[in-house]
């Protein structure tokens, strides 16, 4: 919840503790919190605007591209390590496919993190997910046999089993131009 006032804030936090109880709900405590969330000042005066994490992203205020804050998201670093953790045990267990396979399940992968995380402004946390995915698929690569595998030969194998390219989902695209009409 967002409160312009901070009153209003510490009221609903008390209010919503207690409506909680009556049905044997708690807040978590690590979970539930004020955060000063406002506009930072311009002269860099004032309260330091705070960051939160909200369904695997984290919202902090940032200059947008005229020089005027907005605020922003970026996937959570908590959610990127362990989808790259998960990502790592997968190639580990599976590495042992065909490349073919292998790519078509990556790529699977990489899609179905770029439909949740690819909103606009996050494009460099999707663009780490897959500079970093194809790092470690280069890595369970290399374990399949006694031979290194070389970068040169990696591209080759990129070159025939391209990975997606890290970028917004198209209805996403769509979705942004019916919000601006």
């Amino acid at each position: 919840m967002v409160f312009s006032e901070e009153q209003d804030a510490l009221r609903i936090h008390k209010v919503l503790a207690r409506r909680f109880d009556r049905f044997g709900l708690t807040l978590h405590p690590e979970k539930t919190r004020l955060v000063p969330f406002v506009r930072p000042r311009r002269d860099g005066g004032g309260p330091q605007p705070g960051t939160f994490d909200f369904v695997g992203f984290t919202l902090y205020w940032g200059l947008s591209r005229r020089g005027l804050w907005a605020l922003k998201v970026r996937t959570a670093k908590s959610r990127l390590t362990r989808a790259l953790q998960a990502l790592k045990e997968w190639m580990a267990r599976n590495r042992h496919e065909p490349i073919a396979a292998q790519a078509q399940a990556l790529g699977l992968k990489l899609r179905g993190h770029y439909n949740y995380y690819g909103v606009p402004g996050n494009s460099r946390s999707i663009s780490r997910f897959q500079f970093e995915a194809g790092k470690r698929w280069k890595w369970a690569l290399g374990r399949r046999s006694q031979q290194y595998l070389t970068w040169a030969r990696f591209k080759k194998i990129l070159g025939r089993h391209p990975l997606p390219p890290a970028r917004l989902p198209p209805w996403r695209h769509r979705q942004l131009r019916l919000a601006n009409v």
